[in-house]
């Protein structure tokens, strides 16, 4: 009896012992599968890369900016048209300098920033919605397989897993509303170029004038140095009165007043200039600028407007932008539509209930009987409707840019051909007065008065000039056409300073 007591005790702790290394290797084989599962998910999880700014090292490379750089005439040869054969150019045109302000700029960092930032969203748009699963521990502590000599274990777990599916194409609808984003912020990256552009032009233009004027001015202001002393000499003779001398003076202080502005406007708008390229205003030190203040014969616009006019409200940066936006909005109200019609969930469950094994399958969706997404519709509705109108707006406001530009080009270029006769008959009259002062024919107050004249009709010219310029590159900007590196605008810039 003790023999086989001690035979079936040696049995029972052989079967324990078996028992237990069996359990042991499940548990390891289930520990070595989740971590499986565990290593292959985050093999697909993005890492966190730490990024600082320093204040100190950004504000010196700010500083260092100059069209010096090597980097910089690189990516300007390597997309100007035609670039010249001695390089680096001993001037900067405008079309060089736009290239130097699409590379600088910071604003194009921004907008291709958000550019990046509306990609990343049609990344999350075409993701689909993660299983759950469900882990469960329970243990029943009143059941009887729990006390001493029970076969059947009283531990409970459970697993289940959900799969959701969606339904009604909402995915194909987040997808086409994060492309229309996309496009819209791409867009208006380019619209952000053609700023850039319209700025140095700006810049550029009044830089030509300012120093043409001051030029100008400067003789001008010699002029009026002779004839103050002219009129001086004869107000000592007696031929002249005091007034008229007091006259000339107040001339002469006023036309030194204007060179003295002249030049703080020709200053101020280099300054100006280096901002519009993202660069510090020491760094056009020494700079050449080529703009040109001599018009070519100008021709007419009236066939051509048309042309212009189509490729305006229909090519122009922000419409287009306007145009993805109300594409997105339209997107917008489908998904919504579309989330009226519940996802559904299979539900599938595993529990081991104290030796039995036992499995489920479940189905499990929400019930739209209290409200049919009626509201988000409503919203998404009314957005689109908002879009629509202000994609309606920016025609509107591109049509009015474009009518006011060709409106203001047809005036100022008659102003400058007219002010270009006038100095054309103002030169002939010099002339002749030169002549005449030669022969004897005009005294040296006569000739002083005549090149004054001249001078002023050469200040008239310029003012003409300038506002022709101006309503030309006003016309450039209402049209858009593209320009020379517009393509460039797309690609981060990797630079060191």
């Amino acid at each position: 009896m003790n023999g086989w007591v001690a035979d079936d005790k040696y049995v029972i702790r052989t079967e324990w012992c078996f028992e237990a290394r069996t359990i042991g290797s499940r548990r390891i084989m289930k520990w070595a599968v989740s971590i499986g599962f565990v290593a292959l998910a985050l093999a697909g999880c993005a890492h966190f890369d730490p990024q600082e700014i320093a204040p100190v090292r950004s504000a010196t490379a700010l500083q260092e900016r100059s069209l010096g750089s090597a980097e910089l005439l690189e990516f300007v040869h390597d997309h100007l048209p035609a670039a010249p054969l001695a390089w680096p150019p001993k001037s900067w045109d405008l079309e060089m300098l736009t290239l130097v302000g699409l590379y600088y700029h910071p604003s194009l960092d921004v907008a291709r920033a958000q550019w990046a930032v509306a990609r990343g969203g049609s990344v999350t748009a075409s993701a689909r919605p993660n299983p759950i699963l469900g882990v469960t521990p329970g243990y029943n502590f009143s059941s009887a397989s729990s006390g001493p000599g029970a076969v059947a274990s009283p531990w409970l777990p459970s697993v289940t897993l959900d799969l959701p599916i969606e339904t009604a194409g909402k995915r194909g609808y987040r997808q086409a509303r994060a492309v229309a984003v996309s496009r819209s912020a791409r867009f208006t990256l380019f619209q952000v170029a053609w700023q850039v552009r319209s700025a140095i032009r700006m810049s550029l233009l009044e830089i030509a004038y300012s120093d043409a004027r001051a030029k100008a001015l400067e003789n001008q202001v010699q002029i009026e140095a002779q004839l103050t002393e002219t009129i001086g000499q004869r107000l000592a003779a007696g031929a002249v009165s005091s007034l008229e001398a007091s006259q000339r003076r107040v001339a002469a202080d006023k036309a030194q007043i204007d060179l003295t502005e002249a030049h703080r406007l020709a200053g101020n708008a280099r300054i100006k200039l280096a901002e519009n390229l993202g660069m510090p205003a020491s760094g056009l030190t020494g700079i050449n600028l080529d703009f040109p203040t001599e018009l070519a014969p100008r021709a007419p616009l009236e066939p051509a407007v048309r042309q212009l006019r189509d490729t305006a409200l229909t090519g122009r940066s922000d419409v287009l932008a306007a145009l993805a936006d109300f594409e997105a909005s339209q997107a917008a109200l489908q998904l919504e539509i579309a989330r009226q019609y519940p996802d559904i969930h299979l539900g599938n469950g595993y529990q081991y209930d104290q030796g039995d094994h036992k499995w489920t399958l479940g189905i499990t969706l929400e019930l739209p009987v209290l409200n049919q997404n009626q509201g988000p519709i409503a919203e998404a509705r009314a957005r689109r409707e908002e879009a629509a109108a202000r994609f309606t707006a920016v025609q509107a406001h591109a049509l009015a840019l474009l009518d006011q530009a060709v409106a203001n080009n047809d005036l100022a270029g008659t102003s400058w051909e007219r002010a270009q006769q006038l100095k054309d008959s103002q030169t002939v009259a010099t002339q002749t007065v030169e002549t005449s002062f030669a022969g004897g024919g005009a005294d040296k107050l006569d000739l002083l008065l005549a090149r004054l004249e001249l001078g002023a009709g050469q200040l008239s010219w310029l003012e003409a000039a300038y506002r022709a310029q101006l309503a030309a590159g006003q016309l450039e900007d209402a049209v858009q056409q593209p320009f020379a590196g517009q393509a460039t605008v797309e690609t981060p810039r990797r630079r060191n300073k």
